[in-house]
């Protein structure tokens, strides 16, 4: 299986139209999104065709889909017009394709509980991607759809076998990769 993880899309139209089109091309079974869905945030500039009612319309479009956490750009109000739930800080999963191991997802805002060693880490927040391992852990952070920072351009991540991999949004170059 293949599964689809976004982060920080700041309610950027451009954003969710061209993740849907990756989302429908790799046939991933599950978009994952880290967080900072609609709103943009007071610290950074509108993004590329900012339009929170759009990028909310195709978010809601694959509903079934999607399983997200809350980024701290996400508001009540927010959830009010997204029809599936994104106010949780985090989320787990477990896929056997990584060897079972728990998957912790969260936005990156707050602090990790304590976690044992093994646990792959998901998490935006930063805008800066990431993929490697520290102190027993996997951490991976697909940086951001909309709002790259750190030099970085704008970034996704496809988990397809036990290999997380990080491409640029625009030309689905290979920036890093992790096999667990």
């Amino acid at each position: 299986m293949i599964y689809l993880f976004a982060s920080d899309i700041h309610g950027s139209a451009y954003a969710m139209h061209t993740l849907l089109n990756i989302f429908q091309t790799t046939k991933a079974s599950k978009l994952i999104l880290l967080g900072d869905l609609l709103y943009h945030g007071p610290r950074n500039a509108f993004p590329y065709e900012y339009n929170p009612k759009e990028a909310c319309r195709l978010q809601n479009s694959v509903k079934e889909s999607l399983i997200s956490v809350r980024g701290n750009c996400d508001s009540e109000v927010d959830q009010m017009v997204l029809e599936f739930p994104m106010l949780s800080d985090s989320a787990i999963m477990h896929l056997e394709q990584v060897g079972d191991r728990l998957i912790y997802l969260h936005h990156g805002h707050k602090e990790l509980p304590p976690l044992n060693p093994g646990t792959i880490v998901i998490s935006g927040h930063t805008h800066i991607p990431v993929a490697e391992e520290r102190d027993g852990m996997f951490f991976i952070n697909p940086g951001s759809v909309s709002l790259p920072k750190g030099g970085y351009p704008a970034s996704y991540c496809l988990l397809e076998g036990n290999t997380f991999t990080i491409y640029e949004l625009e030309s689905d170059k290979e920036m890093m990769s992790l096999t667990i």
